[in-house]
């Protein structure tokens, strides 16, 4: 890497919060359809969810990807087949329960993907401009002499970055980085949400989820 790079992601590095991991708190662990499909979902249908019976729930699996074109079902069920390869060893029991898996189902691979290794960054990106940045195991290298792991996507003009601490034993923690192109953090993610896996009929979905069996 140039050493203008080198100093850009060593500031990057230097800015960063360390997050609670993933918020997974926030979902029942016991609802292992739900956990998986949440950072995909629009906010009225985890409020629906939530308020489901169990049959309920059931019918809503169903239509969630009634509801979506066969594409975006197939590219999620791609992505979750990644996740259950590349991160089993953080998570050996549900590899798609992770900061990284999260930023995979939503996002997709991205653009590029580079490492801190005692204090110098290196470019793990292939020569083939189609896999640059694509998740993979890498069970020959030494992952924890790593400190960090930096995912990279465009957004129009604007460069994202999810940047991964590693914690000891296995677990890749997300850090909020204050980088300009990530004011757009948000505006990203929602439209990765809603074009990936746009809803084709919002009214027409949102009255038949509605109408599901609540809880008593």
């Amino acid at each position: 890497m140039r050493k203008n790079g080198v100093k850009k992601f060593g500031a990057v590095l230097f800015s960063l919060t360390i997050l609670a991991a993933c918020g997974m708190n926030l979902i029942p662990s016991k609802d292992e359809w739900y956990m998986k499909h949440y950072f995909i979902m629009q906010d009225f249908e985890r409020t629906i969810y939530k308020d489901l019976s169990d049959q309920g729930r059931v019918e809503f699996q169903e239509r969630f990807w009634e509801a979506r074109s066969p594409e975006s079902k197939q590219k999620f069920n791609q992505r979750i087949e990644t996740a259950l390869k590349v991160f089993k060893k953080e998570n050996s029991s549900q590899p798609w329960n992770c900061d990284r898996a999260r930023i995979l189902l939503l996002n997709g691979n991205p653009a590029n993907i580079e490492y801190m290794q005692n204090d110098n960054w290196m470019a793990s990106s292939t020569s083939n401009r189609n896999d640059a940045g694509s998740v993979n195991e890498r069970d020959n290298e030494n992952i924890e002499a790593r400190t960090a792991e930096v995912w990279t996507y465009q957004h129009g003009q604007f460069i994202i970055k999810y940047v991964f601490n590693f914690v000891a034993p296995k677990r890749w923690q997300l850090a909020k980085v204050a980088d300009a192109g990530n004011r757009y953090l948000g505006a990203f993610e929602k439209e990765n949400k809603e074009k990936t896996f746009a809803i084709n009929d919002v009214e027409e979905y949102a009255k038949k989820i509605g109408g599901l069996e609540k809880k008593k």
